[in-house]
């Protein structure tokens, strides 16, 4: 159901919300909040709220810093733990200059930008993803340790799981805010959990995703424990990933769906995937944006590296679940939950718009084991590699128009300069392991 403006009013008044947080991220994905009281919520609706630009990373030089927020009526909720009396709200805002155009570095319009191009071709996207996390205890003074609160395993119950009750508390939570929970469980190493909601259209999933790393830590906060979406904190065991489940709607049809087809998929659904392989080298730097990333990114920990796809195997980049007809999707198993959502899922549908737009035609599928495989067996198939480190993913994304006109020329530029110098301060540090190998050898 849509709300409007009067929507939002009302039901502030009717639930005794107090506060609201207007809430946007800044290009790295990180959660912004400007907090106003109910006094100020009819002026914000109207989108006569400022705020200033130049505090936020990525987002605007001190000489252009004046920027108005403007708050999406659908994403109005209370936050479920804060007290009933004077309650908390938030809504989640799109940034605009003082003109009242659209602000270039938003990562919100960035996805609506996108978006619109696929729907002026007819489709809309909807994603399902499901996000990992680690729960980890904090120390004496409250800071995270990556000491895991448990011993389970992959689906393992009570009594093993120690996490649980917190799990159970996200998922109660995410409930009340207003998602359709679909599965919750431990995954493969200690201390780590996966929550699955159901799909949806882009736009709404980018905020669900947003909001559901806020939640999660928040909760994890009030059980006393550390919840991390760092992609791979913890050498030797299996890292965190955001496999992204996709497919694209036509007059309300799956049109990944192909009844007629040995593999039950249409030729859009072929061009979409032979696009997000041309182009996954070059958005690994968005859907991937940490140098560690990366470490998630190697051979045997079941996160895929090999730039393929398959309708039955696990290990290439693009697998295809078993459901058809309306259920037909794309499942992309190379983004973490470390990236921007609105921008990762704008690349990714970029990508793909791409090769039905040029009628791209993907490579054979690939149902053997390509971890398994020789560098030599790898070549003859054609199976490239994703990049292996943050400088060579940004080397591939300077080098491809399509992804940075999917993040527009300032999002592109300051997240590329900011990252340039995250590399390079990870390039001169000395780590601990350098000391370990070097130290007394030399």
């Amino acid at each position: 159901m849509m709300m409007t403006n009067d929507d939002v009013l009302r039901e502030a008044q009717e639930k005794g919300v107090k506060f609201i947080r207007l809430q946007f991220t800044d290009i790295f994905g990180i959660l912004k909040n400007v907090a106003i009281t109910i006094e100020q919520l009819e002026k914000a609706l109207d989108g006569q709220l400022m705020f200033d630009g130049s505090s936020i990373e990525g987002f605007a030089r001190i000489e252009e810093s004046d920027m108005y927020l403007r708050p999406d009526p659908n994403t109005f909720v209370v936050f479920p733990w804060r007290p009933k009396e004077g309650g908390v709200a938030r809504l989640i805002c799109d940034v605009y200059n003082p003109d009242g155009s659209s602000f270039g570095g938003c990562p919100r319009s960035a996805l609506r930008n996108v978006l619109k191009e696929a729907s002026d071709l007819g489709y809309t996207l909807n994603v399902g993803p499901e996000l990992e996390f680690f729960l980890f205890h904090t120390d004496p003074e409250g800071r995270p340790t990556t000491v895991t609160h448990d011993k389970a395993g992959y689906f393992d119950l009570t009594p093993v799981d120690l996490g649980e009750n917190a799990r159970r508390d996200m998922v109660l939570t995410l409930e009340q805010m207003g998602y359709e929970i679909e599965a919750s469980h431990h995954e493969v190493a200690p201390g780590q959990h996966e929550i699955d909601f159901k799909y949806s259209d882009a736009l709404d999933i980018a905020d669900k995703i947003a909001t559901f790393r806020f939640v999660v830590r928040t909760i994890a906060q009030h059980h006393g424990l550390h919840a991390t979406f760092m992609p791979k904190p913890i050498f030797g065991i299996n890292g965190s990933g955001m496999h992204s489940n996709q497919s694209l709607f036509k007059d309300g049809k799956n049109a990944f769906y192909d009844p007629n087809d040995s593999l039950g998929l249409s030729e859009i659904a072929y061009y979409y995937i032979a696009g997000l392989m041309k182009h996954a080298r070059s958005f690994t730097a968005i859907t991937n944006p940490t140098i560690n990333s990366f470490k998630r990114l190697v051979p045997g920990y079941e996160a895929p590296c090999y730039i393929a796809w398959s309708g039955r195997n696990r290990s290439p980049l693009i697998r295809i679940p078993a459901k058809r007809g309306s259920s037909t999707r794309i499942e992309l198993r190379s983004p973490d939950p470390s990236c921007n959502p609105y921008l990762a899922l704008a690349v990714q549908l970029k990508a793909g718009l791409d090769g039905i737009k040029n009628k791209l035609t993907p490579p054979s599928a690939v149902d053997l084991n390509i971890y398994a495989m020789t560098e030599e067996e790898r070549a003859k198939l054609n199976i490239g590699s994703l990049p292996g480190s943050l400088k060579e993913a940004l080397d591939e994304l300077a080098q491809a128009p399509v992804i940075q006109e999917a993040l527009g020329s300032h999002i592109y530029h300051r997240f590329f300069e900011a990252k340039m110098e995250e590399w390079d301060s990870f390039r001169v540090s000395v780590s601990q392991w350098e000391l370990d190998r070097y130290l007394a050898l030399y």
